[in-house]
């Protein structure tokens, strides 16, 4: 499931855009946001558009992204992160559509119910959450270099309250839980943005990790973990779930914002402030084999850096 929409109205859409956040003097920048459709990745996509930015979206569903991207006058692109062949062709087409590419906002994933496989052989969380954007940052690397870009990856508080990786488990076939492939997943995410800092800092890159708060979107509504409890009753409106708009809040500060300046590359943010998170975060060697392993699995080349 591959399509690309050309937003006809950008121009227009972008001249009537209320200018919120103008006075920071942020210039407008091409942003590409995964898991656009809904929830954090929309909200994100509305701040953006309406700060005079170029947005990209990118999503599973043909009609909500597809309706969303009408409603901001962007493009639109659509890709099943279960399928490596769709991030292999949303890259090309991303590739084909910008020549610059400034903030790249791996947000799509979830929570999921359970044990699944995609049609690659690997455990589905790892594969939306984990392998699909580190494929995709991969794929673009090039034009994310030439640009100086940016590099957000949505995590959350799951990697330090369920996270424990085990490279030669990845799929957690030893003892598979939804709560525990989730946190492994958003563990993977900070462990790829400090990797990234790591090997691209100095080719101008600059990544970040963070989490967006615990929103009431629809995430984990199709898990059969207790998440689903939390996220899906009444109860939700006990534990201080944020609406998607302030959850957006940082992916939009970190994506307008200078790194150097306004944030620093390489850490892992919550509340726009640099927070602990899993102690394997910390790990520089689980960090490199990492990404050595996820790019043996999505048939990348080795690299030497």
């Amino acid at each position: 499931m591959n399509d690309v929409h050309r937003g006809t109205d950008r121009a227009q859409a972008q001249e009537g855009a209320s200018p919120r956040r103008r006075g920071r003097d942020v210039p407008g920048k091409t942003i590409v946001i995964t898991g656009a459709s809904d929830g954090i990745g929309a909200a994100a996509a509305r701040q953006l558009v309406a700060d005079g930015h170029v947005v990209a979206l990118v999503g599973r569903s043909p009609s909500k992204t597809r309706a969303l991207a009408q409603e901001l006058g962007a493009d639109h692109f659509l890709a099943d992160f279960t399928r490596l062949s769709d991030v292999r062709a949303l890259a090309t087409q991303l590739l084909a559509a910008y020549p610059r590419i400034d903030v790249l906002a791996n947000n799509a994933g979830g929570i999921f119910g359970d044990r699944a496989r995609t049609a690659d052989g690997f455990e589905k969380t790892l594969q939306v959450n984990h392998l699909a954007p580190f494929l995709l940052t991969n794929l673009l690397m090039e034009t994310l270099v030439a640009s100086q870009a940016s590099i957000l990856n949505t995590s959350s508080i799951g990697a330090r309250l369920f996270g424990k990786i085990d490279l030669d488990d990845l799929g957690n076939d030893r003892k598979f839980s939804p709560n525990k492939a989730y946190g492994d997943s958003k563990l993977a995410n900070i462990l790829f943005a400090r990797e990234l800092d790591r090997r691209y800092r100095s080719s101008g890159i600059a990544a970040v990790a963070f989490h967006p708060g615990n929103v009431r979107t629809n995430f984990a509504s199709d898990t059969t973990s207790f998440m689903r409890w939390v996220y899906r009753t009444p109860v939700s409106s006990l534990v201080g779930l944020v609406s998607p708009g302030k959850g957006a809040e940082t992916l939009t500060w970190l994506a307008e914002g200078a790194p150097g300046r306004d944030w620093e590359p390489g850490e892992y943010y919550e509340k726009k402030r640099p927070a602990r998170t899993s102690r394997q975060a910390a790990d520089a060697q689980l960090a490199h084999d990492l990404w050595e392993k996820s790019a043996e699995l999505v048939g990348l080349p080795p690299t030497v850096r």
